[in-house]
């Protein structure tokens, strides 16, 4: 099997594709990445972490990834840019660290565009996770304490967003299965088998 191999997981909100992910990784022993990409970042950059903190929850009210698209282009602006600390070249700071695992060692990447960001790395596995309506519901439900209609929203609006972000940065549609190598529905496999089916294409498409 080929030396190191990442998986990137896009997940629709509810289905339990970070689940997924963080199993498969402690199944590979392998490092699993999400949040600790911006430290990565900032460690790289020297811009303050906060500042992708702030650009990460930024996402979750602005309305600008409706209306524009920066598709990804590798490009990193210096510190002397006005531009150093824009919302684009963090997302390309956080890119740059992507690609560089990716180059390194074996791991498992969630979100952020990842599938994208490696699209031309033969080492890549992108993976989608989705479920039904109901499924993502009664899982949401077990983190949230709202109404019904509040938690409908709730999900709506968080993979609006994801789509939209997605949007903006690869010039994509986020659920066209196209951009992904597999497309598992965990409500269909439930966790455990996702796990397992993961692992069984890898097993086919890296196998030397």
């Amino acid at each position: 099997m080929q030396k190191n191999i990442v998986i990137t997981i896009a997940r629709q909100y509810g289905s339990g594709g970070r689940t997924v992910g963080e199993m498969l990784a402690g199944r590979l022993n392998i490092h699993y990445y999400d949040k600790e990409l911006m430290k990565l970042a900032s460690d790289d950059s020297g811009i303050n972490e906060a500042l992708f903190v702030n650009a990460d929850e930024k996402l979750k009210s602005t309305s600008l990834f409706r209306i524009a698209k920066n598709v990804y282009s590798g490009e990193l602006l210096p510190p002397e840019s006005d531009d150093f600390t824009s919302n684009d070249n963090l997302f390309n700071y956080q890119a740059k660290i992507i690609r560089t695992l990716a180059a390194e060692e074996s791991c498992v990447i969630m979100g952020r565009c990842a599938d994208y960001v490696l699209k031309d790395y033969d080492n890549v596995l992108s993976v989608f996770v989705h479920a039904p309506y109901d499924f993502c519901m009664k899982k949401a439900k077990e983190k949230h304490s709202m109404s019904d209609r509040e938690l409908e929203r709730f999900i709506a609006k968080t993979d609006k967003r994801r789509a939209d972000y997605y949007k903006y940065h690869t010039g994509r549609e986020w659920t066209d299965a196209r951009n992904y190598d597999l497309c598992l529905d965990s409500s269909k496999l439930g966790f455990e088998r996702c796990v397992e089916e993961i692992i069984a294409y890898m097993k086919v498409r890296f196998e030397q």
